[in-house]
């Protein structure tokens, strides 16, 4: 029995095996580089997330945050390649190897992070929420009483749907589907009294799918805030830390005023800050094992955190959300820039 429960743990502790995995410290780094591109796993229809347009060129926020580590270590931001998933197949991916970085809308909990996931710096503070239909009346999760509710299976939404269901006595009833698209359809076709998901993608919904957006409302299911987070397996450090400061690129050149268009100017600042951030002085990028030159990539062919942010689900965007908690911690947000020396 011993023996048996040794295995069963090895096996669920997110250690990949076979010829995709690439655990050890280092071993992800110089995969990648040999491979010539990195592979990420998306969502494939949430717009301002991640989603191919109309030419199949895949854009949103999470696209935009994998194509920051490629400009980061191979120093082109097209040398990145998507593997769609659904919620359930998301984390799987991740711990086999089958791709190198999981940045699809996945919130950062103690059980993920326990079990064979490490997730990196947060780009994208969000709410669980429901939508539902302004003629119903409904404006709080306490007007739900009774109410069929369309659910993703293995998601954090399903998580927060018992729990509010059973808090407040509300003997909710969850239509169970197994993927994004079919959840969406099961609502609007009229077999759900509400939807629930993270509210940023119930806000790209009604602004790509809904015939009449005005004819449906948002609020919160709780006063949880969900870290979204890219993730890497467990195993290798390096790697950990060079996701981590691509994505800290763009929060820190939002914050040195560094944008995509003036990247090459600031090169020549006297500021040794801005001089140290964009690789003028070296040091940070053999740190990691990149280029000095890491985090200028990432701003010049990316952009910082705002103009990613402003074009994929901010005010440039069709889902126009606020930017509320995504702000800079200056400006009252959680968007909190770290040191790059």
């Amino acid at each position: 029995m011993l023996a048996a429960a040794a295995l069963l743990l090895t096996g669920c502790s997110g250690a990949p095996s076979g010829s995709g995995a690439a655990s050890p410290t280092g071993r992800t780094l110089a995969a990648v580089k040999a491979r010539g591109y990195v592979r990420c796993g998306s969502n494939k229809d949430t717009v301002g997330f991640g989603a191919p347009d109309d030419k199949g060129y895949w854009r949103g926020l999470d696209v935009d945050t994998c194509r920051a580590v490629a400009a980061a270590v191979l120093g082109d931001r097209e040398k990145a390649r998507f593997v769609p998933l659904t919620g359930q197949q998301r984390l799987t991916a991740l711990q086999t190897g089958e791709i190198d970085l999981l940045p699809r809308t996945t919130t950062w909990t103690l059980q993920r992070d326990a079990n064979g996931v490490n997730f990196t710096i947060p780009n994208f503070f969000d709410y669980t929420g429901f939508m539902v239909r302004k003629v119903s009346g409904a404006k709080s999760v306490r007007d739900l009483s009774g109410a069929s509710v369309c659910v993703q299976t293995g998601s954090m939404p399903e998580v927060t749907f018992a729990d509010v269901s059973r808090k407040y006595g509300l003997n909710m009833r969850a239509v169970i589907f197994d993927n994004v698209q079919g959840t969406r359809q099961a609502f609007f076709s009229g077999r759900c009294d509400a939807l629930i998901t993270d509210a940023s993608a119930l806000a790209s919904v009604r602004a790509t799918q809904a015939d009449k957006p005005d004819d449906f409302i948002i609020f919160p299911a709780d006063q949880e805030v969900t870290p979204l987070t890219p993730a890497v397996r467990h195993g290798d450090d390096q790697w950990f830390d060079v996701v981590k400061f691509a994505i800290q690129a763009m929060i820190v050149a939002e914050q040195l005023g560094i944008t995509s268009s003036n990247a090459e100017a600031m090169r020549k600042s006297d500021d040794p800050t801005i001089k140290r951030f964009l690789g003028v002085e070296p040091g940070n990028g053999h740190a990691l094992g990149l280029p000095d030159d890491f985090a200028y990539q990432v701003v010049r062919q990316v952009g910082n955190y705002g103009e990613v942010y402003d074009r994929n689900v901010g005010k440039d965007s069709r889902l126009k959300i606020p930017r509320g908690l995504n702000r800079l911690q200056r400006d009252g947000g959680l968007m909190l820039p770290l040191g790059f020396f």
